[in-house]
């Protein structure tokens, strides 16, 4: 049977990252989860979780940025210090 929920241990490690991280993103309403015991994630909404997030910088939740935009702002800051 596959797997359809996740625990917050397992949701970070699907996508790379800690669990404080996991947690921060469901308490900013980032990432839906749902108190089932402790607290899971549907494989459904990590799925709709990872479109959203394609193509944005997610280091800084209060500021996320579209990707191609960090891109260009970190290449004018080099040429700057050229």
């Amino acid at each position: 049977m596959e797997e359809i929920l996740f625990t917050v241990k397992e949701a970070s490690q699907l996508l790379k990252t800690d669990e404080p991280t996991i947690r921060n993103l469901i308490s900013k309403g980032f990432l839906k989860g749902l108190k089932l015991g402790r607290l899971k994630v549907r494989k459904a909404e990590i799925e709709r979780f990872l479109s959203w997030a394609e193509g944005k910088d997610l280091s800084d939740l209060d500021d996320i940025k579209d990707l191609d935009y960090v891109i260009q702002e970190r290449r004018d800051k080099f040429k700057c210090v050229q």
